[in-house]
């Protein structure tokens, strides 16, 4: 496997002490109960006020301040004090936020993967294990009976998908600028979008480029969604969707218009490695010498920094409980042998592209 060097290092040899190692083990041990720790402390507000408290605050004054009792601020405030998540002065019994703290408030990823793992994924987790075991996404049942989370997107309760979402797009939007400077690069003014759900990138491809035609392929449920959220947009009559099962392997790549470029972004990891072999295949019969297939992906082995590497091989799991039981945040390895597969070359690759740390795999035919 071949590993960007920062994670190399730290996935290559022993990072901790014993004594560290095993108080990382009970936090695994107690895992569920640290998140609801984490997420409780954000809801009730009690990482913003300590952030404010210069001088730090009591049990008595958080709890007045919260309107909880003393006895659950007391439980919240020792639990988050042995996960590091605050700090105390001993002599006067005052709470301070510690660094952990600070970035459990404060960062924008954190924010969006508490919401996501709390509203979408933590009653399902429980039948992690019946998924791993069946190929199935054993947790979805817990919102409905589909056999992939896809079929009910639009169907799951709001809260559920305002999360869905914002975690969706978090990790994509920050990556359209750059992205639509490596399309623009060739030109690219004809753009098939594969997998396209809501159409975020199709309107931001079509209010910057006056002259570029975006068509979405996915279900005809998602062209439902992208249609409402498309409307009254700037190059609004320059988005055209286009309904199929891409699970489906005799439902071809549309070939009304000549596409200078075919986009998969973020799309890829949804799909077993069989399925997005044929999916590659078949977007290689619309392709020629002059147009590009472009794969924009968060592979976590790519990733400059542990954390993000972290949180992306944690998301695979997502796909084996709740979305459709057999799909994966791909490394670069497996990628690169299914794109062979298909019959088609890697042209070159683009890493950290915005902040998400994406990689765009350019594909010729």
């Amino acid at each position: 496997m071949t590993l960007f060097p920062d994670i190399e290092k730290r996935y290559t040899a022993e990072q901790f002490s014993a004594a560290e190692a095993q108080q990382l083990a009970h936090v695994y041990s107690w895992g569920p109960i640290v998140f609801q720790v984490a997420r409780l402390m954000r809801k009730y507000g009690i990482f913003a006020l300590l952030d404010t408290a210069n001088e730090g605050l009591t049990i008595g004054e958080i709890a007045e301040k919260t309107r909880l009792s003393e006895y659950a601020v007391k439980c919240l405030m020792e639990a988050s004090l042995t996960m590091q998540a605050v700090l105390i002065d001993a002599k006067t019994d005052r709470y301070r936020l510690s660094k952990v703290g600070w970035f459990l408030l404060k960062d924008d990823m954190v924010s969006v993967n508490i919401d996501f793992n709390h509203d979408v994924n933590y009653e399902g987790f429980y039948l992690l294990d019946k998924a791993l075991e069946t190929g199935t996404p054993a947790g979805l049942k817990h919102f409905g009976d589909w056999p992939t989370l896809y079929e009910g997107l639009s169907r799951l309760p709001e809260d559920v998908k305002r999360s869905w979402f914002a975690f969706d797009h978090y990790y994509s939007d920050h990556s359209f600028a750059e992205a639509l400077q490596i399309l623009l690069a060739r030109n690219s003014r004809q753009i098939l979008d594969v997998g396209g759900n809501t159409g975020k990138f199709a309107r931001f491809v079509t209010e910057r480029v006056p002259d570029a035609e975006v068509t979405i392929c996915d279900l005809p449920q998602q062209l439902e969604m992208m249609r409402t959220e498309c409307a009254g947009h700037t190059g609004e009559t320059r988005i055209h969707g286009h309904g199929m099962n891409l699970l489906d392997p005799t439902a071809a790549f549309p070939t009304d218009r000549r596409y200078d470029a075919v986009w998969m972004s973020q799309f890829l990891d949804c799909f077993s490695e069989q399925e997005i072999t044929d999916i590659l295949r078949r977007a290689a019969a619309i392709l020629d010498d002059s147009n590009r297939l472009y794969i924009m992906e968060t592979s976590w082995d790519r990733q400059k920094y542990a954390p993000a590497a972290f949180c992306l091989t944690m998301t695979s799991l997502y796909f084996t409980a709740m979305a459709n039981g057999n799909s994966k945040m791909y490394n670069t390895d497996d990628l690169s042998r299914l794109i062979r597969q298909a019959g088609l070359t890697i042209e070159t690759i683009c890493d950290n592209v915005g902040m998400g740390g994406h990689s765009i795999l350019i594909v010729k035919k």
